[in-house]
């Protein structure tokens, strides 16, 4: 009898993740002919748009850039320049520091020339108390200002009281120790001012990792593929999952979500949902699915999207413990979000986010590492009963392996045949060798570090938005930008 419900319980097991794992790889190859036809398209609105006219236009809306930090002193400056240097008419950039125990508030103080100010705050997000804001002295730096606040323990409470002092109608959600190019405002407003038939109320563009490239004054001077291990799998899974994921996605209107890292957003819809949740540990998924469900329920179309080229370089964790720990709150904000959430799944009230996107979500990001787990559990106990079928599981890891080779390759391949970011064939392949080892190597740590998340959530284990201990970048002279620059 007990021979018998094994049998059964192996044979269902199986055939379920049969099932999952095809109903994956069905989607993977579609998204990667989404993704082809979606780059496609946009080089071709790139070819004839003329942002010169945008840029010169005393129409083109405002933009706040919103930048949280804390304990960033190391790199502080040098990112606030980079900041201060976009190629747009109309934009401000809000500086906040979260209470940091380090000098970051100091250095921002002493290099800018800031001055406390008295400033009309008028909070329509809940946010831990403002204790001032700054101006500077210099008109060189007209466009910054720098909030200090208690510290929330949490991104989102920092950047909701970004988007409390900022004075435009969208906003760029931005971390401290990115490097942005010049024109990602001008790049990331253009979904916003194209389209006719809906409203758009994020938009996104592609990340890469910092690590290694020759940076300058807070500018990329050249892009290199980064050296450390551990950032060289990062910078090959963000290719793939912005260049392939995320514009497959944004073809069809259903993005899952906009980066922390870089995404821009329609202020009005963003506060009317409430804004960012402090409790959150998925601040920016969290996020859109608040905007999501709002517009949903108040009737209005809309769309998220993405565009492929890289506007956004940020320094990846090197060290295995930093990566646990980010990689740990990103599966314990993923469960919390679909935890709260879960009236969404396969609700046809909120459109493709209830029947598509959140479905995608909840099976195959949130059950993905559940369903890996144990199936090397399971395979293991096949293997000390002796019940393994070595033909057939030695041509299953060969092809799910071949796969997983075949669509990464494709991600960065397509990446750099487009757009042309590397520009030496040795980075290239510094780059496409990870995807030949990702599975042995790097896949593993996902998985377990995403379980260990979820067990956080679980067991309600306490968790807050540390530091990164970043390792800085190494840079020239700094000399301060003009006015005009700026």
């Amino acid at each position: 009898m007990a021979s018998t419900f094994l049998e059964y319980a192996s044979l269902f097991f199986e055939k379920t993740v049969f099932i999952y794992g095809l109903a994956l790889l069905i989607i993977y190859a579609f998204l990667a002919i989404l993704s082809f036809v979606n780059v496609r398209l946009f080089l071709r609105k790139e070819s004839y748009t003329d942002y010169k006219i945008i840029i010169g236009s005393p129409l083109a809306p405002g933009i706040s850039v919103i930048a949280p930090a804390f304990n960033e002193g190391l790199t502080i400056i040098s990112n606030v320049r980079s900041l201060l240097t976009f190629n747009y008419p109309k934009y401000e950039v809000i500086i906040i520091n979260d209470g940091s125990t380090d000098d970051t508030l100091e250095k921002v103080i002493r290099e800018f020339s800031l001055v406390k100010i008295d400033f009309a705050y008028d909070p329509k997000l809940s946010t831990k108390p403002v204790r001032g804001i700054y101006k500077s002295t210099d008109d060189a730096y007209a466009k910054l200002i720098v909030v200090d606040k208690e510290n929330g323990k949490a991104k989102a409470d920092a950047t909701n009281v970004g988007i409390n002092v900022s004075a435009f109608p969208y906003f760029l959600c931005t971390d401290v120790d990115c490097i942005l190019h010049e024109e990602t405002l001008q790049k990331l407003i253009r979904p916003f001012m194209e389209e006719e038939s809906k409203r758009v109320i994020a938009t996104g563009a592609t990340l890469r990792m910092a690590n290694s490239c020759e940076i300058d004054k807070g500018v990329i001077l050249k892009i290199k593929a980064p050296r450390p291990l551990l950032a060289r799998f990062q910078e090959m899974e963000y290719i793939r999952a912005f260049v392939l994921g995320k514009m497959g996605w944004s073809y069809v209107n259903c993005v899952p979500n906009v980066s922390g890292g870089l995404g821009m957003f329609d202020k009005e819809i963003a506060i009317k949902a409430g804004g960012y949740d402090p409790a959150s540990f998925g601040e920016d998924m969290e996020l859109m699915m608040r905007m999501s469900r709002y517009v949903q329920d108040n009737k209005i179309k809309t769309a998220i999207r993405y565009i492929p080229v890289t506007l956004c370089w940020t320094e990846g964790p090197t060290s295995l413990k930093v990566f646990m720990r980010q990689r740990t709150r990103w599966g314990r904000g993923l469960m919390q979000l679909m935890i709260a959430h879960r009236k969404m799944l396969f609700n046809p009230k909120y459109g493709k986010v209830g029947m598509v996107v959140f479905p995608y979500n909840f099976f195959f990001e949130l059950m993905a590492p559940i369903v890996e787990f144990l199936g090397v559990i399971y395979y293991i106990l096949l293997i000390i009963f002796g019940m393994v079928n070595w033909p057939y599981a030695i041509i299953l890891l060969v092809f799910v392996y071949t796969y997983s080779v075949m669509i990464s390759s494709l991600a960065v391949l397509w990446d750099q045949l487009t757009f042309q970011y590397y520009k030496t064939w040795k980075d290239v392949v510094r780059i496409a060798s990870m995807v030949f080892i990702e599975m042995l190597l790097y896949h593993p740590l996902i998985v377990i570090f995403a379980l260990r998340g979820y067990y956080f959530h679980l067991a309600n284990r306490k968790h807050t938005w540390g530091n990164m201990q970043r390792r800085g970048f190494k840079e020239s002279s700094e000399v301060k930008p003009t006015a005009a620059t700026t």
